[in-house]
């Protein structure tokens, strides 16, 4: 399933620029016209990365994602900002909003799909670890994946033509009766 990626900014032929140089990368897009509009987008979309404009009406770049960080639902997505301020005030800014990487604009082509690679690739390995997390969890809460009944490593019951671990691989031999 490809990547989803929602492009917020109030300017159209930005939009329209990102989606441009996102044609070759395998990934469903949508465009969000303001902040409001994200936030709304956040929830029937389900970005996997957010390429977020700072200056817009209605909500700011900085406050939709500390918003989107604020919420449990939506704090894992990845935010990347995309903005024409570059004052180390305004980066401060957007890292105490919470994004986890910024851009500026003019956006150059080349760098802003590295950035998104390395934001999905991120994404990609955060819920792998949170898959097998879970799976750890699961195991050492009450037995194997696919339910109780189903035998855990270990436990099959044993044949008595399969050799014990400790006869060096030789049958095990029948017990004798005694006289």
């Amino acid at each position: 399933m490809p990547n989803k990626i929602l492009i917020v900014d109030d300017n159209e032929a930005n939009c329209e620029l990102i989606e441009a140089y996102l044609a070759g990368v395998d990934c469903q897009t949508q465009v969000a016209v303001d902040g409001q509009d994200a936030l709304d987008k956040v929830k029937s979309f389900q970005p996997d990365l957010i390429l977020l404009d700072v200056m817009m009406p209605k909500l700011s770049g900085f406050e939709v994602c500390k918003k989107l960080k604020g919420d449990a639902a939506s704090k894992k997505i990845m935010v990347l900002m995309v903005t024409a301020l570059n004052e180390l005030g305004d980066i401060e800014r957007a890292v105490q909003a919470g994004t986890d990487d910024f851009l500026s604009k003019p956006v150059n082509k080349t760098e802003l799909l590295k950035r998104v690679e390395i934001m999905l690739r991120c994404k990609d390995l955060t819920d792998e670890n949170e898959r097998l997390r879970r799976y750890i969890q699961e195991m050492e809460e009450g037995g194997p994946p696919g339910g109780p009944d189903k035998p855990k490593k270990g436990d099959e019951p044993k044949r008595d033509d399969e050799p014990p671990p400790d006869t060096g691989g030789k049958p095990r031999k029948p017990p004798q009766k005694k006289p």
